[in-house]
């Protein structure tokens, strides 16, 4: 991401306590439990100043960042993390398996795929794995294991509430198949099982219903567009229980229709 400016994305709230506080390069979303925030994803390093002015421009304060939630361990997704908690601290977490990634043992962050350097690494506070929660003011998180992308991808699930009516908040941590690729696994001794894991990971989240799901990066959710459309229509368009399936079978079948290729 060359110039960040020109990913810019005006912050806004998506429904009930859940906002959007990225750009279009990087996804960075805030949830206000009541008793401080949790921001999930960090973005690249030379976006950061994005995110705080996101912050900030919803009436919110980067010193109220409590936790920081990372879905997986890549760098567009964790890369700012560590300048992040040098200015305002924060308690970091992330899945298990993907530690190593974070803390700059194993080069497998995605930084030097990406054009850049891993300087920002750090040893998260808590390792998270299948089943565990997170839990901070109103807000309690719901993890499930979900790897594939990275060894270490995660999936949250959390309630919101907007007009006194209950909705499941629900997001996949990390689907691109750039990470899965035959080339890219041998070339990093990685394990082909991934492909399996990522399917099997698919397949236990349509079991969760989803009524708002948040997208990963803005393109998984239409991110932007839903959020054009919520300035002019009257129900909320990130309300959408059946694109969370819809998408869940692309991702799929992107990755069954990669295995029967043989890339």
């Amino acid at each position: 991401m060359n110039k960040p400016w020109e990913n810019q994305v005006k912050p806004f709230k998506i429904i009930g306590n859940v906002y959007f506080v990225g750009y279009i390069a990087a996804s960075s979303h805030l949830i206000d439990t009541g008793d401080g925030l949790i921001l999930i994803d960090t973005g690249y390093p030379n976006g950061l100043y994005l995110v705080i002015d996101s912050i900030y421009t919803l009436g919110f304060n980067p010193k109220d960042v409590k936790y920081i939630i990372h879905t997986h361990g890549h760098y567009d997704h964790c890369g700012a993390t560590r300048a992040f908690t040098s200015l305002y601290g924060g308690k970091t977490f992330i899945g298990a398996g993907d530690e190593d990634y974070v803390n700059g043992k194993k080069d497998l962050t995605w930084a030097r795929e990406l054009g850049y350097e891993y300087h920002g690494a750090f040893d998260a506070d808590e390792i998270l794995h299948d089943g565990d929660c997170v839990e901070l003011g109103n807000t309690k998180i719901e993890i499930l294991s979900t790897p594939g992308h990275t060894p270490g991808t995660i999936s949250l699930f959390f309630d919101t509430e907007e007009n006194q009516q209950t909705y499941k908040v629900g997001m996949h941590g990390g689907v691109g198949a750039n990470s899965m690729k035959l080339k890219w696994l041998a070339e990093n001794g990685l394990s082909l099982n991934c492909r399996e894991q990522f399917l099997n990971g698919i397949k236990k989240l349509k079991s969760k219903p989803v009524d708002v799901f948040l997208g990963n990066h803005v393109e998984n959710n239409d991110t932007i567009g839903k959020y054009k459309r919520s300035l002019i229509e009257k129900e909320n368009p990130f309300i959408d229980p059946q694109g969370w399936i819809e998408f869940l079978s692309m991702c799929e079948d992107m990755v069954k229709k990669m295995i029967a290729e043989n890339r």
